[in-house]
């Protein structure tokens, strides 16, 4: 009789022993699969932190231009930059705030220049992205409507401004401002696209107009070197990379691009840390989980096949006796532990199809944004997203196949060192 036909209907025959026996393949087979699915939920969810959150480096360098910076954000480990370019202008045709506390020596608080606002007394900065700035991505300072300055923003006239500046000059949304360079000597107009408000109070002293954190503006890097005469220099660029193991190769460009002497090169990857590695440490407990099941399960079916091997020796014996191969009957075992761990595999992915999801999100979580490192939640790294997908169900059947060759052959070496004679006489 065929040695494969023979074991179905010893799996028929033997009902209890194989229930049993799919009972440990489907347990070994949905913790398998469990550990594959959670590590590429784990990787999917830590390439979205690394794309919502990503890790910070501050360059400071004398001279910075704006042409260098939009160099360094075009560097490769770079997906997201803003510059920053701060200069003084003044008003025309409404009116910055002035300190309410009087100056030194009891003069009242006046503007200065004629009526028309102080030259300087806006401090306005140049931004590519003011979603970047400390204050915005930390969320010490908030949109309270419209939006920030983004980098389609660049060479039109916007301005994101403070919400006491809108409240003194009855300003909204929609709204259009003239600003004058301190010199007197240029003009843009700028549409306001968003206000926003600093919770940092006035100066409890008296202190000049553009000092003041109502005074401040929000504008393109372009309108404010237009206002700066041109010559404005960047105060810092912020670059936003992937993960803190590019910042060493974003290091090496930099110096290259503006030189070593005097480069401030500051990495803020604290977000990052509290985010990211939490995730990647659970990549790896599935993964090691996923060798840990593998060994068990091997161990484990291993002994059962050795306990089958044992009980079955008079069977072996009377095949033996009838001229079967010893080959054949080490096949028999391997197929009909292989037939089991098949459909072990089919409802493993059902389970996990079923309970997948809401075990990742008990294990990976809702990581919303880097809260605990001091920023406002940010969205884009949501729940993990727990799929089964047709690669990791092929994976798990050949480790439950090359399980079932394992725990066969290994005890199956017993069976070659059998002889009919001698196991029909010790069981009779």
């Amino acid at each position: 009789m065929n040695f494969v036909k023979r074991a179905g209907m010893s799996l028929g025959v033997r009902r209890s022993r194989t229930a049993a026996l799919l009972a440990i393949f489907l347990v070994v087979c949905t913790l398998l699969l469990g550990g594959f699915l959670l590590q590429a939920a784990a990787a999917r969810q830590e390439a979205d932190a690394q794309r919502a959150i990503g890790v910070d480096v501050t360059v400071r360098k004398e001279g910075l231009s704006p042409a260098l910076a939009d160099r360094l954000g075009a560097l490769g480990p770079v997906h997201r930059y803003n510059t920053e370019v701060p200069v003084r202008a003044g008003t025309r045709g409404f009116t910055p705030l002035v300190s309410r506390v009087p100056e030194s020596g009891g003069a009242s608080p006046e503007h200065e220049g004629d009526g028309d606002g102080g030259k300087g007394a806006l401090s306005v900065h140049g931004v590519r992205d003011s979603g970047m700035l400390l204050p915005f991505s930390y969320g010490s300072t908030r949109i309270t409507a419209g939006r920030g300055i983004s980098s389609g923003d660049t060479g039109r006239g916007v301005a994101v401004i403070e919400q006491r500046l809108a409240d003194e000059n009855h300003l909204e949304v929609g709204d259009t401002l003239r600003v004058r360079s301190a010199d007197d000597e240029r003009t843009a107009a700028v549409s306001v696209v968003g206000v926003f408000q600093d919770p940092t109070q006035d100066p409890a002293t008296w202190a000049p107009e553009h000092r003041l954190p109502g005074n401040t503006l929000y504008v393109p890097v372009d309108i404010a070197r237009k206002l700066g005469g041109g010559a404005a220099t960047v105060s810092e660029a912020v670059l936003r990379i992937g993960s803190p193991d590019q910042a060493r190769q974003l290091h090496a460009a930099a110096e290259k691009l503006l030189g070593g002497d005097g480069l401030e090169f500051r990495v803020n990857d604290k977000a990052y840390r509290d985010q990211v590695q939490p995730i990647q440490r659970v990549g790896a407990f599935a993964g090691l989980i996923v060798w840990v099941i593998a060994l068990a399960g091997t161990l484990i079916l291993g002994l059962v096949v050795m306990l089958q091997i044992r009980e079955r020796r008079f069977e072996l014996g009377v095949l033996l006796a009838m001229g079967e191969k010893k080959w054949k009957l080490i096949g028999q075992h391997a197929v009909e532990v292989a037939a089991v761990a098949l459909p072990a595999v089919a409802l493993a992915a059902l389970a996990c199809s079923l309970g997948g999801q809401s075990t990742g999100e008990a294990l990976l979580g809702h990581r919303s944004g880097p809260a605990s490192a001091g920023r406002a939640p940010q969205a884009g790294t949501g729940p993990p997203t727990v799929r089964v997908e047709p690669a990791d169900v092929g994976r798990v059947a050949g480790i439950a196949l090359g399980i079932s060759l394992v725990s066969t052959v290994v005890p199956g070496i017993g069976i070659l060192r059998l002889h009919p004679r001698s196991v029909l006489t010790d069981t009779e």
